[in-house]
């Protein structure tokens, strides 16, 4: 009897590389992705507008030429009457401080809302 000995030959993957190498790429491409969508959206002006306007706020602004607006900013303690063109902003006058507004407080309607409400469910025939 012959016996014919068969070589096997190892299987060849068709990745290039083990598991943890794959995965690292893939991971590596996704952070790059994001990074440059970030840098995009910051580019084309999608971020919002960092800056502290608690001390400062326009109050007021209309246009009075194709790029030149007078606008009233409202500061600490007074309120400016402001020229801006692209190239400059001038003062064009200062105005004393806003009032300050207060809160209106309306009577809470619970007695009326209350009595209104009986007088349409009796309407309808419900008690």
């Amino acid at each position: 009897m012959k016996t014919q000995a068969t070589v096997t030959q190892p299987e060849t993957s068709a990745s290039s590389g083990s598991p943890l190498m794959q995965v690292s790429g893939a991971l590596l491409v996704i952070i790059l992705f994001i990074l440059l969508a970030a840098w995009v959206a910051k580019r084309a002006g999608f971020t919002p507008k960092k800056g502290n306007s608690r001390d400062l706020k326009i109050s007021a602004s209309i246009s009075v030429g194709t790029r030149e607006r007078v606008v009233i900013v409202d500061v600490q303690d007074a309120r400016l009457v402001l020229g801006v063109t692209p190239t400059q902003i001038t003062t064009l006058h200062t105005l004393p401080p806003a009032p300050e507004e207060a809160p209106s407080t309306s009577a809470p309607a619970g007695p009326e809302f209350q009595a209104l409400l009986k007088n349409l469910l009796k309407r309808n025939g419900r008690s």
